[in-house]
């Protein structure tokens, strides 16, 4: 018996471990897939066959996708877009959960259950008030409306998850500071922040892959050719009679390459953010 349980223990990081591996690959299969195509000669990439691997890698469609495209002026529309909009989320964020954590006031539960709330409902639906509102404010084809429209709908899950985050850090740390003569201000900005910077971390990344990926309020708003983001830029790539397969491969693996770069640096606070988050909510 002994030595079946010691056995297990032997067996047990190697099945975790190739578990793991089945599942990044499963995972990662699409994006690879993706890649593999988008090196591949153009009268490749629509061909019926089992070849997996391109006869040759040929980088043709990374190179006309910058120069016989706008795509680079999509992809720094996209990084203006959600560069601005990823620090102005947690600067408005951030005081308003730090209320909700500690000061006492007629309906803050209520009003805390409420901001998860309006995260349920669609962005669809709020689109047409959206669209009536920067129209009213002469905002309509501007990136002020994206910005605008972005931090309005990715403020409630921040606000619930710095909450969540505030909610961890013992309230006898501030007060010892406080005590010591720092200001509530100065408590907020030298102990809870830092000791919060996964949870922040975790709200800026998902306030940035919101801003990257967002779709519909991008069709809305923008009009312009010189003002479309990524996915409106991609999206006009499929025409009405054919696909521009060759541009359309390379740019999925452009607009994903930035945010798998980012996942990579930030992977630690960002999986500790969501579980503190999770577990305090």
């Amino acid at each position: 018996m002994g030595r079946d349980v010691s056995m297990m223990n032997r067996f047990k990081p190697i099945i975790t471990y190739f578990t793991a591996i089945l599942i990044a690959l499963f995972i990662l299969t699409p994006l690879i897939w993706t890649f593999l195509c988008s090196v591949k000669p153009d009268s490749e990439i629509l061909r019926h066959s089992s070849r997996i691997l391109p006869s040759k890698f040929v980088f043709d469609n990374y190179i006309n996708l910058f120069k016989k495209t706008q795509f680079l002026s999509y992809f720094l529309n996209s990084v203006f877009v959600g560069v601005v909009t990823t620090p102005l989320t947690l600067m408005i964020a951030t005081p308003a959960a730090y209320s909700l954590t500690r000061f006492r006031y007629r309906g803050r539960n209520l009003y805390a259950g409420f901001i998860l709330f309006s995260y349920m409902v669609p962005l669809l639906l709020l689109g047409i008030p959206m669209f009536m509102i920067m129209g009213y404010f002469k905002l309509l084809n501007t990136r002020a409306s994206l910005i605008l429209s972005y931090v309005a709908f990715s403020l409630p899950f921040s606000m619930w998850m710095l909450r969540s985050f505030f909610l961890s850090i013992p309230l006898a740390l501030e007060e010892a500071a406080m005590v010591d003569g720092t200001s509530r201000l100065g408590a907020l900005l030298r102990i809870v922040l830092p000791l919060s910077r996964p949870g922040l971390i975790a709200c800026g990344i998902f306030t940035f892959v919101l801003v990257w990926n967002e779709y519909t309020l991008a069709l809305l708003f923008i009009r312009s050719e010189t003002l479309k983001t990524l996915p409106i830029g991609i999206a006009a790539f499929i025409g009405t009679t054919a696909y521009e397969w060759g541009y359309i491969l390379s740019s999925i693996i452009m607009m994903t390459f930035p945010i798998l770069i980012a996942f990579i640096f930030v992977q630690r606070a960002l999986i500790r953010g969501f579980l503190i988050g999770a577990t305090k909510g």
